[in-house]
């Protein structure tokens, strides 16, 4: 028979604890600032992570690091344009990467002020995608930009910016050219709607996204010591060509690392996971896994961000 006479125990007080009460959050009161409500969330788990990430920004913004801005077309479809903007305007975002979605939807706000189609309706008869203005715009743009040596991001932002569209102070694209912030775009062939249309042509837009991925191998030799990748919804294209772009820039003699980053998602998925949070920062750095929804996340990341600034 055991003899529970013979357990050794000890004082909680000579215990080391993980949780201690002046980590504990504030409690709600009216009539108080943002800043309030941020300074009195819990210092524990994923709101200490957050406080992490918005000074990882703030200060790689102070010390001239980059910080890489990397979303799915998701966040233009949930209205958030105008919190990157705010970001973009301030000189936070340092870079923009978008997928082939992401300028689909900025090009249709800036167009006609409205995106996002009923694709199981549209599907039915075979409508889905077919918006002529769309595809011929952005194929067309790309075809001009890749003549006269630019990628992909900067044609069609390019040529948005010289449009007289009546939205476009609501695009990423526009607001990205105005304030000469790198914008890279990768595309996989058969992905977007408009590869579906004659105006397009795969080569002129390979070519485009080529000179995009050398941009961004470009701008990710600025995180070494103190930048952050942001990552928001896209969960194949980008964190698969963020992963390679950052070999390209170690293998060609670049050292980078002791850097952050931070994946915003619903879910978590198996690449941003892996090419995002862990692997890119394993010989220096911290990654940051944070679920929640987009429309939440991210204005309150941004709002965090510019209240700290």
């Amino acid at each position: 028979m055991i003899n529970l006479n013979e357990i050794k125990r000890y004082s909680v007080l000579s215990r080391k604890s993980k949780v201690e009460g002046r980590d504990f959050a504030k409690p709600p009161l009216a009539k108080k600032s943002f800043l309030d409500f941020y300074n009195s969330l819990p210092q524990i788990l994923k709101a200490e992570d957050i406080r992490q990430i918005v000074d990882g920004v703030v200060n790689a913004h102070k010390k001239k690091r980059a910080v890489i801005f990397m979303t799915g077309a998701h966040t233009i479809k949930c209205g958030l344009n105008p919190v990157v903007i705010a970001l973009i305007r301030r000189k936070v975002i340092t870079c923009l990467c978008l997928n082939g979605a992401g300028i689909i939807h900025d090009f249709e706000i800036a167009f006609c002020g409205r995106t996002s189609e009923d694709v199981a309706e549209e599907l039915k008869s075979g409508r889905f995608g077919m918006a002529k203005e769309t595809a011929d715009f952005i194929n067309n743009a790309i075809k001009e930009g890749v003549e006269s040596g630019f990628g992909l991001g900067y044609a069609v932002a390019n040529k948005i910016s010289g449009s007289r569209f009546r939205y476009k102070n609501l695009s990423l694209l526009y607001h990205a050219h105005r304030y000469n912030i790198p914008i890279c775009v990768f595309i996989a062939i058969g992905t977007d709607i408009i590869h579906q249309h004659p105006s397009f042509d795969g080569s002129f837009t390979g070519k485009a996204s080529q000179r995009d991925f050398y941009t961004l191998v470009e701008n990710i030799r600025q995180l070494n010591r103190g930048g952050v990748v942001l990552h928001f919804g896209s969960t194949v294209i980008l964190p698969e060509v963020f992963l390679k772009a950052l070999n390209l820039a170690r293998n060609l003699g670049y050292k980078v690392k002791d850097f952050i980053t931070a994946n915003f998602d619903m879910i978590q998925h198996y690449r941003p996971i892996q090419n995002v949070v862990l692997r890119p920062v394993m010989s220096g750095g911290r990654g940051y896994s944070i679920v929640g929804h987009h429309e939440i996340m991210l204005p309150f990341l941004a709002r965090a961000i510019i209240e700290k600034l």
